[in-house]
């Protein structure tokens, strides 16, 4: 049975005192350190990056030799960091692939997904809404990433989930499911990690960048 939610929970209350902008900066945390996912000088894309608490770490873990750009539909508040790049852009607008190379015009070693549907509580309609995020989010990372470079994404588990993790597994040579400690114990909600993108074939394009 799910635990009961609790607004102000263990992890609320950590993220306060080491001054994280979000209880989630736990859930990224806790999947890089499983999947040794970052290191310093790397270029990382965080999507639905607001408030900030994965950029938070992201970027501590980069260094100030790396470069993470965080974009969301919500405004996302300075980072008094060089390395850190933010901009309100909305992932389904049509223009949206040519507004995020203005921020960044190379290869990403790493596409981070915290995106989020507005749930309807209609579980069909939030599952098929949440698994359409996570594949844009594919999108951008087939597009974007260096070979080798890594993917994570949260998405409701249920609906075509296990289609969706086989069609990640096409494009890396290895995809995990993880539900970090953090993880609000009444949430459906866990991420995908595929490691190490695959070397596009020859016309393919999958892994060019655009």
């Amino acid at each position: 049975m799910h635990k009961p939610y609790k607004a102000k929970d263990h992890f609320f209350k950590k993220a306060k005192s080491e001054g994280l902008r979000a209880r989630s900066a736990f859930k990224i945390e806790e999947i890089a350190k499983r999947h040794s996912l970052f290191r310093k000088g790397q270029a990382v894309l965080d999507l639905g990056a607001a408030p900030g608490g994965f950029l938070q770490i992201i970027s501590d873990a980069v260094g100030p030799a790396g470069t993470v750009v965080g974009v969301d539909l919500a405004a996302i508040r300075s980072f008094n960091r060089p390395s850190v790049k933010t901009a309100v852009l909305d992932v389904l607008a049509a223009d949206f692939e040519a507004q995020l190379l203005t921020l960044y015009g190379g290869a990403y070693d790493c596409v981070v997904s915290d995106l989020a549907p507005k749930t309807t509580g209609i579980k069909s309609t939030d599952e098929a809404r949440s698994l359409a995020l996570a594949k844009v989010a594919l999108n951008v990372a087939r597009k974007r990433l260096k070979p080798g470079g890594s993917y994570v994404a949260k998405l409701f588990m249920g609906g075509d989930f296990e289609g969706f993790r086989n069609e990640v597994r096409t494009s890396f040579d290895d995809v995990k499911v993880v539900r970090p400690e953090a993880t609000r114990g009444q949430s459906m909600e866990v991420y995908l990690v595929g490691l190490r993108l695959k070397a596009a074939l020859p016309g393919s394009g999958a892994s060019s960048s655009g």
